[in-house]
């Protein structure tokens, strides 16, 4: 076991920031909690103003430690009984990846909300069917992207980028590593029908950032490659993924996705994006900076015409998820628009549909 954790249930820390709700104004229920992300996504709602009234799990002991960080939530005995709670309107869910989207259809179809970890899918025809259902309830189907909107450097590259400090994208280029913690993970982690292939999983976050960093729309897949490297004792567990594409606009996107950071870096995985722009670039180290005393996470380095700069981004806040609560009681969308969050899965799974294609 590593002393320095597994990132399984990594949680943000979460700055202060003004309520976004009022009192009551937003009631939701965490419902599925197989992936520790659960924890991040009811912080992240908590901390502008939003009341987590249920909780449920077909697992005891999942619930018991849900509880133990969210004592005044109530235990629900079933998921209809958070269904038929009209008080609710949003539920967020981090069950089985291959399952979420089970759940996310019977939220949908209740009136609700659906808050969900990514992978949103695993399968094209489950996005298709929940593309549908999206257009005939007008519900919000919302991943959870979380190396970008749970990431305060993230977020500030993309202001950065919108104020044209960098000019036009060419390139985002992102290094993703993860910390395996095969003691920590359950069976279905190994299995690739039940997680979804690590392109699929991982890669989801990356391929939200190649659209949102570079402004556009949509992206062709040009190569993309999944391989088990050093694993052969859980055969189903791909452990390392990569994808080029080329996006709308016209930039390159690249990432690498693995299981392979060492025990002996205090963080579970060095994440970094680096964008390219006509003129300047971004370099964003997202959970560590071991050039700095003190190794503090989220910082971002920004170099243009002038000179090169160094910005500390802890403690700058998480807009998404102000703009998301607003956007479930204003029925705007604000924090991120549907078509964007189903672009990005839909890249996430055509990449690990072509790399398992290409393996044969």
């Amino acid at each position: 076991m590593s002393k320095h954790g597994t990132g399984y249930d990594y949680v943000p820390d979460g700055a202060a920031v003004e309520r976004a709700v009022a009192e009551g104004e937003l009631k939701f229920a965490a419902a599925g909690l197989d992936h520790g992300h659960i924890y991040a996504q009811t912080q992240g709602l908590l901390n502008v103003g939003a009341e987590c009234k249920w909780v449920w799990d077909p697992d005891e002991a999942k619930v018991k430690k849900f509880l133990e960080r969210f004592p005044d939530v109530a235990v629900a005995d079933s998921l209809e009984r958070i269904l038929g709670d009209s008080e609710i309107k949003l539920v967020a869910n981090a069950s089985v990846n291959s399952h979420r989207f089970g759940v996310g259809k019977k939220v949908l179809l209740s009136g609700k909300d659906f808050f969900v970890d990514k992978p949103p899918f695993t399968t094209l025809s489950q996005l298709e069917e929940a593309r549908g259902l999206v257009a005939a309830t007008g519900r919000k189907y919302m991943p959870y992207y979380a190396e970008r909107v749970h990431n305060e450097a993230a977020e500030y590259a993309g202001q950065l980028i919108k104020d044209g400090k960098i000019g036009r994208v060419l390139q985002v280029l992102i290094l993703a590593p993860h910390r395996l913690s095969k003691f920590a993970r359950p069976d279905w982690f190994f299995n690739r029908a039940e997680y979804g292939g690590i392109l699929c999983d991982i890669g989801s976050h990356q391929f939200e950032q190649f659209l949102e960093f570079s402004g556009s729309d949509s992206a062709v897949i040009k190569s993309a490659r999944v391989a088990n490297m050093n694993n052969p004792d859980t055969p189903g567990l791909q452990d390392f993924g990569e994808a080029l594409v080329e996006l709308s606009s016209g930039a390159s996107g690249y990432c690498r996705v693995d299981w392979f950071t060492p025990d002996g870096l205090p963080v579970w995985g060095d994440g970094r994006t680096f964008i390219l722009g006509t003129e300047g670039y971004i370099e964003i180290r997202k959970y560590i900076d071991y050039s700095v005393e003190g190794n503090p996470p989220q910082t971002l380095y920004w170099c243009d015409g002038k000179d090169v700069k160094r910005v500390d981004c802890l403690g700058m806040g998480f807009p998404f998820f102000s703009k998301f609560a607003r956007d479930v009681v204003d029925r705007t969308e604000t924090a991120m628009t549907q078509k964007h969050a189903f672009a990005a899965a839909e890249l996430a799974l055509l990449a690990q549909k072509a790399a398992e294609e290409s393996a044969g």
